[in-house]
């Protein structure tokens, strides 16, 4: 990770100890890290061993007003959105990488969490490099593409406000759709009177879901259905 990203981002680090867990955060087209830090706060308490990691997107905002973006929105559609992704796509990854290096976090105990243009980041990411980390929290978000194979080390949660006007609730319950007919590890959450925001009751359940939700992964290797594995290729040892 650049000494830029370290510079730029806010990092909050367990309560004592070296952390065993990583959460990193993923803010809004047009919004900064400083908008994730309440959610930074609620995660901690719930997790008290987890370090937070909250960068900075990768250009300025273009829509008028000080802010930051991961990709631009100017004139954006479903035809130039997967493009536009996929440029930021190398850097992000990068990013996570560093960070779990930085924290000495391995993927599966790393959790990226996205609002919004974050959200498409963060499930892109983990549709591009499978098991980049052990969860997905996409608040208010979706695919860019609809992904065309199940994600085998990564457990997806949506979570998303029926009432979002902004990128609507619809976009997840297709998502949901797309990842059961792939037999792909996802929960989906959402809430009647919610609109485009980290809503507390969205923000609640993504804490039950982290806390309850065993991946299916694990059930299926404890049942012997499946053989074990580890992201990018490395064996378990026996």
């Amino acid at each position: 990770m650049s000494d830029l990203s370290l510079a730029a981002a806010i990092s909050f680090p367990p309560a004592q100890g070296a952390p065993r867990q990583l959460f990193i955060l993923l803010h809004g087209v047009g919004g900064s890290p400083q908008d994730m830090v309440p959610l930074a706060a609620t995660l901690q308490r719930a997790f008290a061993e987890a370090a937070v990691f909250i960068p900075p997107g990768f250009a300025g905002f273009d829509g008028g007003r000080p802010g930051r973006q991961w990709f631009s929105v100017t004139a954006v559609s479903d035809e130039n959105r997967p493009g536009r992704v996929a440029q930021a796509m190398p850097a992000l990854l990068a990013l996570v990488r560093g960070a779990q290096e930085h924290f000495g976090v391995l993927p599966p105990d790393t959790a990226l969490v996205g609002f919004s243009q974050g959200g498409i980041m963060a499930l892109e990411a983990c549709a591009a490099a499978d098991g980049l980390a052990g969860r997905v929290i996409a608040f208010s978000a979706r695919y860019a593409t609809l992904p065309s194979r199940p994600p085998l080390l990564t457990t997806i949660h949506l979570l998303h406000g029926a009432a979002d006007t902004v990128v609507p609730a619809e976009h997840s319950r297709v998502a949901m759709a797309r990842l059961s007919e792939l037999a792909g590890d996802a929960t989906l959450d959402i809430a009647s009177t919610v609109g485009h925001a980290l809503h507390p009751s969205l923000v609640g359940r993504a804490i039950v879901r982290l806390q309850t939700c065993i991946p299916l992964r694990t059930w299926k290797r404890a049942l012997g259905t499946v053989p074990a594995m580890e992201p990018e290729g490395r064996r378990q040892p026996h």
